[in-house]
């Protein structure tokens, strides 16, 4: 019988996608991951009218992707692709480590 290293149990250790167990089971339980927790705060700070944003990772808990959702006064009487350029901007040096992004906004109701 072969002697137990842990390079030889990491792959038994590994998740989906390769990522930890441990990361796994802390993303079914954390309210938020630090990404979703990164981008909410930077949209927080750059859209301080806004009365929704809602951050999710789409990726799987690896912040390679997500949705965001946002409604706020300050995209009243702009095209979408104007608001949505307007996310991306707030956005910019966090984009550069994103695969993907998908952005829903919208002008509150009233």
């Amino acid at each position: 019988m072969a002697a137990w290293s842990p390079a030889a149990a990491a792959p038994l250790l590994r998740g989906i996608r390769g990522l930890p167990l441990l990361h796994c089971a802390q993303r079914m339980f954390a309210s938020q991951t630090e990404g979703e927790l990164k981008v909410t705060q930077i949209l927080k700070a750059k859209f301080p009218r806004a009365t929704v944003i809602k951050v999710t990772d789409i990726s799987g808990g690896c912040g390679a992707m997500y949705e965001i959702q946002i409604e706020s006064e300050e995209f009243k009487e702009k095209r979408t692709v104007q608001q949505h350029r307007m996310v991306n901007q707030a956005l910019k040096e966090e984009i550069k480590g994103m695969h993907g992004l998908r952005i829903f906004t919208s002008v509150p109701k009233h």
